[in-house]
């Protein structure tokens, strides 16, 4: 649903987004991470046909970037950072009137669709203006929505939302994926883009790393199982570094924390030699690296 040859953006002298080649495809969750200056916001706009690349090429939805900018426009939804609402319509007439512009058959149920399915009917004749940040942000949301895109772009979607309307706009997300939509999410919520995302794009200006959020970490970090011990025996050391299939070996308090290769072939094996050897395990587990860890590392 959406590709890219060699994208990039100059303003002047400076260069927002370098050299982007990637592949989305249809029905994907698709994670765009990055600093804030790093060159989402710019990524979406050119995918969008809101501005021009300064070179490469692109096709989103099947129409070719420079060329059928109207289609493209006409074929996705995009939430852009800052809402850019109308202030002193109100919630009903702001969709209507964005509803209108696409041609959607029928304006009022699908106004009250999605005002109803972000909590917003109530409110539907008040002014945008005196919303909150949270309200506009769903107000928004509901706005890239109204003409069924198959394609959606997504800047922070959940900012400014409390915890329970974060959580029922990641769910409709999710239900979007099972509809077969593409979308294309910029967040700063890397807890978010573990959950939802299907491949990460880790972005500085250009590619750092591309794929499954469970590779990268893969990549970036050996695995690391934890034997919780009743006590500590400095004799356990040398016994489980001796298997060649662990690299390195550290006793933290009365844990003792193991890297090691493919831990579910090789753990069975430690944990009868540790038994045999006298250690008193209490439990075991896995040192999890999350997403954030990932995304610090490539960064920095």
């Amino acid at each position: 649903m959406i590709q890219t040859e060699h994208l990039s953006k100059r303003f002047g002298e400076v260069s927002a987004v370098e050299d982007l080649t990637l592949r989305v495809g249809q029905g994907e969750i698709f994670g765009f991470l990055g600093p804030n200056g790093a060159g989402k916001t710019t990524t979406i706009r050119m995918l969008g046909a809101l501005i021009k690349p300064t070179s490469g090429s692109a096709r989103v939805g099947g129409y070719v970037l420079g060329e059928q900018d109207a289609q493209i426009r006409r074929n996705v939804g995009i939430l852009t950072e800052s809402p850019g609402l109308y202030d002193r319509l109100s919630a009903e007439r702001n969709l209507a009137f964005f509803a209108e512009l696409y041609d959607v058959e029928d304006v009022p149920g699908q106004v009250e669709r999605y005002l109803r399915m972000l909590g917003l009917w109530e409110r539907r004749a008040e002014p945008a203006a005196t919303f909150s940040k949270g309200m506009r942000q769903k107000l928004a949301i509901a706005r890239a929505l109204l003409h069924e895109p198959q394609v959606l772009f997504l800047d922070e979607p959940t900012s400014g939302l409390d915890p329970e309307m974060a959580r029922l706009v990641r769910e409709f997300i999710a239900e979007l994926k099972v509809e077969g939509r593409t979308i294309f999410l910029c967040t700063h919520n890397l807890d978010e883009a573990d959950r939802l995302c299907d491949r990460i794009a880790v972005f500085n200006g250009r590619m750092l790393a591309l794929d499954t959020p469970a590779a990268l970490r893969g990549q970036l970090y050996e695995r690391t199982v934890v034997f919780h011990l009743l006590r500590a025996d400095p004799a356990l050391t040398p016994l489980v570094q001796a298997f060649p299939f662990v690299s390195k070996v550290e006793v933290i308090d009365r844990k003792l924390v193991v890297s090691l290769d493919d831990p579910e072939t090789n753990n069975p094996v430690l944990l009868r030699a540790l038994v045999e050897a006298g250690a008193e395990i209490q439990f075991v587990g896995e040192l999890r690296r999350t997403l954030e860890d990932v995304y610090l590392r490539l960064i920095q």
